[in-house]
């Protein structure tokens, strides 16, 4: 894949590339909706990702191209005019993390090419935004010699999202992309950026990602709509609770304030955020105990209340969690990402794969009309220099 990447890069740009970096997607095991109410998550970078590849050039010009989008062709801005354009699609999110780069870093002072190719399914939910703004802010990092900490790039990513792209996610995505670990998971405090590294043993055992194969857009989305919601909910709980976040209470607690709360869906909104908050730290109890059988629980837990409380899942992602939930050798499963479309997750026993595979996808077929995808992935490291010539 790098051979042909390189190829085409020189076919693109007329030059050699001298940074090569890749940046992983992720999933989230459990803990959905938790990180902009200051709870914990607790994701892991896969092996699909963002290969990426740059050159500097002598001139103002970025030249960004895309082997996923081909039909947009090389998208040429300047490097003092990084506004959104909306025209400018994919190429926005590489835009976003140059302009706040550049803001901070003066010795940004020349044009470069850079050339992406994301083995990660658009719309997937596997985080594929995140991880083109974190491998190119690690190829800007490397060729203009930045030093960049890797939690300060982790920010940036977030600030795109919010600022740039008008998406009021948190800080999960970016956290894991940056600072995953091969064959471990990361427990984060999203209200501390406290993190712990946890070994994501399943013994025989696997995590299968189902994409439902239907294209979500998180701006276009109802995501913002949910955090708003939540915040609705807070302002209400601390007319009488001194807290800054809705996970700063467990389940007990709310269920005693909850009547502060004016309106029945944020109720809901907020009774999914805080015990999604206690299932996520529950799980990983049970993952350091080797207890999978009560992970499984867990996860079946979580999507039920995404489904009913944060009502994010829809019939594409109820189809897959429940059908496969019923699957012999399956222990759990869920939705992972914004929810609307994207992918489920489900644990189960490598002997019970192709079984998960023929009932979910018959069913899923009879139901939605068309077939979901499967995906067997190894937990991967994060975002990383491949090579770097100077």
């Amino acid at each position: 894949m790098l051979q042909q990447l390189n190829s085409d890069f020189e076919t693109q740009f007329q030059t050699q590339p001298t940074v090569n970096a890749f940046a992983p997607g992720r999933i989230n095991l459990i803990g959905e909706h938790t990180d902009y109410n200051g709870g914990y998550v607790f994701p892991a970078a896969i092996e699909l990702g963002t290969y990426g590849m740059a050159s500097l050039r002598t001139d103002q010009t970025i030249q960004l191209y895309s082997k996923n989008f081909p039909e947009q062709g090389i998208v040429k801005v300047n490097l003092n005019q990084l506004d959104f354009d909306a025209s400018h699609d994919w190429a926005n999110y590489p835009k976003g993390v140059i302009k706040y780069l550049k803001e901070q870093y003066p010795e940004i002072n020349r044009g470069f090419n850079l050339i992406f190719e994301g083995t990660i399914p658009n719309g997937a939910s596997l985080s594929s935004s995140a991880s083109i703004e974190l491998v190119t802010g690690w190829m800007i990092n490397a060729l203009f010699e930045l030093e960049l900490d890797k939690l300060a790039l982790i920010k940036i990513g977030q600030q795109v999202e919010n600022n740039y792209m008008g998406v009021n996610s948190g800080i999960m995505d970016q956290f894991i992309i940056g600072l995953g670990k091969e064959e471990h998971a990361i427990l984060l405090d999203t209200a501390t950026l406290d993190y712990t590294y946890v070994p994501a043993r399943f013994g025989d055992y696997v995590i299968s990602i189902m994409n439902t194969n239907k294209r979500r857009s998180l701006t276009e989305s109802k995501y913002n709509e949910r955090r708003a919601q939540c915040e609705e909910a807070l302002s209400d709980l601390q007319q009488q609770l001194n807290i800054t976040q809705l996970c700063d209470i467990d389940l007990k607690t709310f269920d005693q304030y909850s009547h502060l709360i004016n309106d029945d869906i944020n109720i809901k909104r907020a009774r999914h955020a805080i015990a999604e908050n206690e299932r996520t730290k529950l799980a990983h109890a049970a993952l350091t105990e080797n207890d999978l059988h009560r992970f499984g629980q867990l996860l079946n837990a979580s999507h039920q209340s995404l489904k009913s409380d944060y009502e994010v899942t829809g019939i594409e992602l109820d189809t897959l969690a429940e059908t496969a939930q019923q699957v012999d050798g399956v222990l759990g499963a869920r939705m992972t990402g914004a929810g609307f479309a994207g992918c489920a997750i489900a644990l189960v026993h490598k002997d019970s794969i192709k079984q998960l595979e023929q009932e979910v996808s018959t069913i899923y077929q009879e139901k939605i009309g068309y077939a979901p995808a499967f995906y067997h992935v190894r937990i991967s490291d994060g975002m990383k220099l491949i090579t770097h010539n100077s």
